[in-house]
């Protein structure tokens, strides 16, 4: 994903604001052998961007002039009321060294799983996002995370997942497997099979019409 951003002359809080009347966000590149840089970007192509997954999650492409370089989101900072976007950090990425990142978690195949479809239970993501340790070439824009071995009473566990080659997970606290996704139990909730005497039920008083039409010739022979 691409992005551009131009060179940055003044610093400051004054600077800042003023920059932030024209219309553009002041933001920082650090990381690598280079120092720090100070750029911006166009506030309004920025606040679209952010809204888009991948822009969190992926190796941006950075465009300044005829230059690009490949970086990392770090941090945003937002105006706690205003629909304005105060500063960003990205970070340099090397080839050659191993990235920390979250990388969400997408979910599929719930609604083949037996608990959801014929037990009356539904699927709580309990996580929805990882640490992953990758080279920048191995690092996936999100993890996809089957459901549909779901059964009533089980849940799905970290060590379960299926991770993208040269993927591996950071692991925090004492909890080595967390769970990601638990089955739960609706209230009142009945299983898919007891729904079939109810439809034999309803296709009963269908036969109703067809006794009345019956009757009727005895009706006619009574009359003469």
């Amino acid at each position: 994903m691409k992005f551009t951003a131009f060179e940055r002359s003044k610093q400051g809080t004054g600077a800042s604001r003023r920059l932030r009347i024209t219309g553009r966000t002041p933001a920082i590149v650090y990381g690598g052998a280079t120092p720090p840089q100070v750029i911006e970007i166009d506030h309004n192509a920025l606040w679209h961007a952010l809204k888009k997954e991948a822009f969190h999650s992926s190796v941006l492409t950075m465009e300044i002039g005829d230059t690009s370089s490949p970086v990392l989101l770090r941090d945003v900072q937002v105006h706690p009321f205003k629909q304005l976007i105060l500063h960003v950090d990205f970070q340099r990425v090397d080839a050659s060294t191993k990235l920390h990142m979250k990388v969400p978690l997408h979910f599929f195949g719930d609604e083949n799983s037996p608990a959801i479809k014929t037990e009356g239970c539904i699927a709580n993501h309990v996580i929805s996002e990882i640490d992953v340790l990758c080279l920048p070439a191995d690092l996936p824009e999100f993890i996809k995370v089957d459901l549909s071995g779901l059964k009533k009473g089980s849940s799905l566990h970290l060590a379960e997942i299926a991770l993208p080659k040269g993927v591996s997970v950071v692991k925090h606290g004492s909890d080595k497997n967390p769970v990601v996704v638990s089955v739960v139990a609706v209230a009142g909730a009945e299983p898919v099979a007891a729904a079939e005497p109810a439809a034999d039920a309803a296709a009963k008083p269908a036969a109703k019409p067809a006794a009345k039409s019956a009757a009727k010739p005895a009706e006619k022979a009574n009359k003469k």
